[in-house]
């Protein structure tokens, strides 16, 4: 199943926030939800799979290991237990949410472990997230480009991450961009707005659009049903050569997910 480049996020959303985000995106045609077990909504995201009309089949579903469950001891045991909250028999992609803090756990570990639950059904693809040119260089050495589907980053007008975009698109790995509305700021910026003016739509769709004209996957997250649709209907091939000029001079290195124990960025 291939990845849809239109998901729907579901980072700070919990309990029955996360639920009715979850069932109302379903409802409207998102047929790509991104989860994670730090969130503590896997459960509440289930609910939602089992109440939406939708067939399971027809969804692509993600989610994500924490950082205290890389090792090889705990990674597939951490999976089954995120596969019994969502209430489902497999997973289509499993990442690793950050690099091991330090390099506590050997990345090779890691994606051997990733690369058994594959072997045991519990997950159809894997990933990363959050991993820096170097970081994948040394994942592609011990499993190979065509095991790696994506790399989950932080990419907004004003986070424009072009040196691990680059690297990703070079080598056949999709890049997935979280916060592509940075949290909203892109709403009140003056470039955006009057790009967004011109087409008479908003600078959050003038955001997804210059993210999804460039080949990225997106995953959004609102529990608001207009913008959930509003969302889901970005025109792709709506910018032309100088808005992507004007998009391309926001760029200031702003980072939103920056924990203590992040990689040295690129």
């Amino acid at each position: 199943m291939e990845i849809p480049q239109i998901g729907l996020g579901t980072f700070r959303l919990k309990g029955l926030e996360a639920q009715a985000s979850v069932v109302a995106g379903l409802d409207l045609g998102y047929r790509h939800i991104d989860t994670a077990q730090i969130y503590d909504n896997e459960e509440a995201v289930g609910v939602a799979l089992r109440q939406s009309a939708v067939d399971r089949k027809d969804i692509f579903l993600t989610t994500k290991i924490w950082t205290s469950n890389l090792s090889g001891k705990n990674l597939i045991p951490s999976l089954q237990e995120s596969l019994k909250k969502l209430g489902t028999d497999n997973v289509d992609l499993t990442l690793i949410h950050w690099p091991s803090p330090k390099d506590e756990v050997p990345l090779h570990e890691t994606l051997e472990a990733l690369q058994e639950a594959v072997v045991m059904g519990l997950t159809k693809n894997i990933g990363l997230s959050n991993f820096t040119v170097a970081q994948m260089k040394q994942a592609i050495e011990i499993v190979g480009t065509e095991a790696l589907l994506t790399n989950q980053i932080e990419v907004h007008p004003f986070l424009q991450n072009q040196k691990v975009i680059d690297f990703c698109q070079t080598h056949g790995i999709k890049v997935t961009a979280y916060m592509p509305l940075a949290y909203g700021k892109v709403m009140t910026d003056e470039v955006l707005q009057k790009i967004a003016h011109k087409y008479e739509t908003t600078p959050a769709e003038i955001a997804l659009a210059w993210l999804l004209d460039r080949g990225m996957i997106v995953i959004p997250s609102s529990t608001k049903r207009k913008n959930l649709l509003s969302n889901l209907k970005v025109r792709k091939g709506l910018l032309t050569a100088q808005d992507f000029e004007a998009i391309e001079q926001l760029d200031r290195g702003e980072r939103l997910a920056n924990p203590d124990f992040s990689p040295i960025w690129d």
